[in-house]
């Protein structure tokens, strides 16, 4: 079966170099043995946003033309597709395909875009807390489905990459649901793993040529990394993508519910040296870490003294006013409905936000950002 994971480099997003560096790690992992002439294999490409290539916030369109002719070449018929934020229609979906590239990514390797937007609902009586949810029709009606994920960070969930990716697989307009029905970043990391335990994609590839670094997954800045992950298990590939940029298993709730459920492969064989492509000046996000120090016992001045560390020193959502532009667009995204406009500014109620982050990824302008109260600097957490 080869290795359990390859990083091969990939300077750039040249035609050659992509295809070259895709096909080492494709070889090495063994990772398109499955493919037979005459199946249908979907893309779930990372499309958060109708946001072009080099911004750094959605896989890049050559990453996925490369991947996307390989298949073709091996019969299968190949459909690219995703569901970014925002509503789950046509005109809004394909604008997005365009935007990001892959319109002309799927025509030239031969490829479909994915045009269902119908909705299924899906009983998953395994998960650990998404029992039931609707998803996008389209991937339950494929022979096989390949994760395509960016690298980037993100204000709930630290890092977004293959099991993050899996959010997508929820329309566009029923997402801020999930927040609201999840709050607590545990559950919300539990419900993201079940997803991927859900869809078990053949394969997780990620384009971590250029990374997202800071305000991420959508208001970030680019960062070189110069790298392609290719696995089997987008657990094991999470774990050593969140190492490239200086994340422990413990700092990315996904990661954590992982290894709760033991997910996490203890010795993978790794082709390729990691340490040639970490960034250790990679500028991450507070992350979503559990809080719970019992400093006064497990009672209720226990459990209370618990809820305020959390409250003191688990990320939330910052406004740096400078930046703002007074568009609303954060108001209008909260599931909580903790954000309203003040003066042409947004006011957030502390008492009702739910720290989903939904103002921070959709801000258009990079307002909102990730921080943390400002006592916690006092106790050592970075804000």
């Amino acid at each position: 079966m080869g290795y359990d994971i390859a990083l091969t480099p990939c300077r750039s997003y040249e035609r050659q170099e992509v295809e070259q560096a895709l096909a080492e790690a494709l070889e090495a992992t063994g990772g398109l043995d499955f493919v037979r002439p005459g199946m249908t294999v979907a893309l779930k490409v990372n499309l958060v946003t109708a946001m072009k290539p080099d911004r750094a916030a959605t896989v890049h369109p050559e990453v996925v033309r490369a991947l996307a002719a390989e298949l073709v070449c091996r019969g299968a018929k190949v459909i690219v597709g995703d569901s970014p934020g925002g509503v789950f229609t046509a005109p809004y979906v394909r604008l997005v395909y365009d935007v990001c590239g892959m319109t002309a990514a799927a025509a030239e390797a031969g490829a479909l875009l994915n045009d269902d937007f119908t909705q299924a609902e899906a009983d998953f009586p395994a998960a650990a807390r998404a029992r039931r949810f609707p998803y996008t029709a389209w991937l339950g009606k494929v022979d096989a489905i390949i994760d395509v994920c960016k690298l980037k960070t993100h204000g709930m969930m630290g890092m977004s990459c293959a099991v993050k990716n899996f959010f997508g697989a929820i329309p566009g307009t029923k997402k801020p649901e999930f927040h609201y029905q999840y709050p607590r970043t545990e559950d919300f990391a539990h419900m993201l793993v079940d997803l991927y335990e859900y869809f078990a994609p053949r394969l997780c590839v990620c384009d971590a040529v250029v990374a997202m670094e800071g305000n991420g997954p959508t208001q970030g800045t680019p960062r070189p990394m110069g790298c392609l992950l290719v696995s089997r298990s987008g657990h094991l590939l999470d774990r050593t993508a969140a190492g490239l940029i200086g994340l422990g298993t413990e700092d990315v709730p996904t990661l954590r519910a992982a290894a709760e459920r033991g997910l996490l492969p203890a010795e993978p064989a790794v082709y390729g040296d990691p340490a040639v492509f970490a960034v250790p000046d990679f500028r991450t996000v507070p992350t979503q870490a559990a809080v719970n120090f019992h400093i006064l016992g497990g009672g209720p001045l226990g459990r209370l003294s618990d809820r305020v560390m959390e409250r003191v020193l688990t990320a939330r959502p910052r406004l740096t006013a400078s930046l703002c532009v007074g568009c609303g667009k954060c108001a209008g995204v909260c599931p909580a409905e903790a954000i309203s406009m003040v003066q042409g500014r947004p006011s957030i109620r502390r008492d009702k936000c739910i720290r989903c982050f939904c103002c921070q990824e959709f801000c258009p302008v990079g307002a909102m950002r990730v921080g943390r109260h400002p006592l916690a600097r006092l106790l050592g957490g970075k804000s």
